[in-house]
Order: C-alpha cells, then sequence, then structure tokens
C-alpha cells in the first residue's frame, strides 16, 4: 500500500498521461527569454515538507528541496525529492524513493535526472540524460536486487526541450493560471515522451496546515492514461505570490490518498541561513 502512497502522491501530478487535441499548450521559455530567476517563483534553498495520509492514516513524509549546481548565478537547479513510507504502511510495504533532477536554469528544461527507488522488493538505480542536440532521453537502468543481471540502455525519441517527471510537477508554478484553461507540458521518463494535459478546474479557498490559502484546483489526466487503474487526482496551488502546491489528493479504488504541504522554507530564507 505505500507504494501507492508513493507513486499516486506528490510526485504523481509529474507523470505522463494526456492529449494534444482541444489544449492551450505553454511551453518553457527559449534560451533567449528571460533568466530563470525571474521566470520561476521558486528558488534555490526552497524545501517543501508533506504529510501523507491514506484513510485519514498518516502513511508517509515527501520532502522536496531546489538547490543551485555550482556556485554562478547561471548555473543549473537541481531539484532533490524523497518519500518514505510511515506507520503501519511502512511495516507493509516500506518505501525509501530519492529523486534528483537537474534542469536548464533560462529554458526550464531538464538536463538529467537520478532516481533511487526502493520498494519493497523492488530496487532500482535509474540515470536519464537528456541531449537536445540530438533529441534524445538516455536511459541507463540496474537492477539492483539482481546484481548480477546486465544493466538495462535505451535511447528514445525526445523533445529538443523536456520535462522529466519531479521538474514537471513545478511547471505550473511559472504559468498564468487561469480557471477553464488546460496546460499542457512534455514530459519522459526514459520511454517514450509523453504530454500531460492539467485542466485548470476551479479557485477556491481551502485550508491546510500552514494557514488558509485561496488556491487553484488542477487535474492532471493520468488515470486511464498513464495508470490503467481507475481514478482522479487533484492538485491545489496558492493563488499568490508564491504559487506554493498546496494539495494534492488521488482518489481510486483503494480509498483517497492526500498530501498536505505541513511547511515551507523560503528559498532566500535557506540560502541566508547557509550563509551563517
Amino acid at each position: 500500500m505505500a507504494s501507492v502512497v508513493a507513486r499516486a502522491g506528490l510526485l504523481t501530478l509529474v507523470l505522463l498521461g494526456g492529449s494534444l487535441a482541444g489544449v492551450r499548450v505553454f511551453l518553457p521559455a527559449p534560451p533567449a527569454a528571460a533568466a530563470f530567476g525571474s521566470v520561476l517563483l521558486f528558488r534555490p534553498g526552497e524545501t517543501l515538507t508533506y504529510g501523507v495520509t491514506w484513510a485519514a492514516f498518516p502513511a508517509g513524509r515527501i520532502v522536496a528541496t531546489v538547490k543551485r549546481v555550482g556556485e554562478g548565478a547561471g548555473d543549473a537547479y537541481e531539484i532533490e525529492a524523497s518519500a518514505r513510507s510511515q506507520g503501519f504502511v511502512s511495516l507493509l510495504y516500506r518505501v525509501e524513493d530519492d529523486f534528483h533532477s537537474v534542469i536548464d536554469p533560462v529554458a526550464g528544461c531538464s538536463q538529467r535526472i537520478s532516481k533511487t527507488v526502493n520498494e519493497g522488493r523492488r530496487h532500482k538505480k535509474t540515470e536519464i540524460h537528456f541531449d537536445p542536440s540530438r533529441r534524445l532521453a538516455i536511459l541507463d537502468e540496474q537492477d539492483l536486487a539482481r546484481p548480477g543481471h546486465p544493466a538495462k540502455h535505451a535511447e528514445n525519441p525526445a523533445p529538443p526541450c523536456v520535462e522529466d517527471i519531479v521538474a514537471a510537477f513545478y511547471f505550473p508554478r511559472r504559468q498564468p493560471l487561469r480557471v477553464g484553461e488546460t496546460l499542457s507540458v512534455p514530459v519522459n521518463d526514459g520511454g517514450e515522451s509523453r504530454v500531460v494535459s492539467v485542466q485548470v478546474q476551479a479557485r477556491e479557498e481551502i485550508q491546510t496546515p500552514i494557514g488558509r490559502r485561496p488556491a487553484f484546483r488542477l487535474e492532471p489526466t493520468v488515470f486511464g492514461n498513464l495508470y490503467k487503474r481507475k481514478g482522479r487526482l487533484l492538485v491545489w496551488y496558492s493563488d499568490d505570490a508564491d504559487r506554493l502546491p498546496l494539495r494534492i489528493k488521488a482518489m481510486m479504488t483503494v480509498g483517497a490518498i492526500e498530501a498536505n504541504l505541513q511547511s515551507v522554507v523560503p528559498g532566500q530564507a535557506a540560502e541566508a541561513q547557509n550563509r551563517r
């Protein structure tokens, strides 16, 4: 059950799905556009911590932190995300997943992602590098549970600017969200590139552990497309200067799984702390 929590919680939002038909497309700005810091609402040092519940029971914890790769202002950004099962769910199915996504500081395109997945008896190390000049996603994957098994290598077509499954979660944060519109973003997880379509359904106020906030409710079309199982996924982004992802809710036959933002460390504050 914890594997469902990890996959249907925070990171599920950014997975593949949707269709280009009838969709208004917002793609990352080209390299000639404004610098990364003026495009995105998040900065190095920002840390988001989520508590995950399943059927009202504590089930896990997700933490996502933005860092800068190197010392220069134009260096790439790295998003570190981790998912950990907790409580009785962890006794049923232990989850310790780590993701490292590196994105271009100007266009917002993904450069590479590494994933270490430990879920029950499943242990895998995956590296995906994106080559925009050759329009390829290059995958190398090792089954850590079978050390003598040959590693998997694959090269698949990819757009010159594509998001990995972590970077795509941040994509709506830099878009001008408007109720009734649909966003789309190309995403690649090492195989065939797909397009995530995200419907901006409503603006409403929600109560969260960090207070009551006005928010846009978004629905990415992942179930019945990427995932064969039936269900719905809803995500609430704050309608303010921070555009924080406040809540993620997956509704499936096993019940409702919800991730709520419990704490925020702003990027500037975290960078100031690191200089002390």
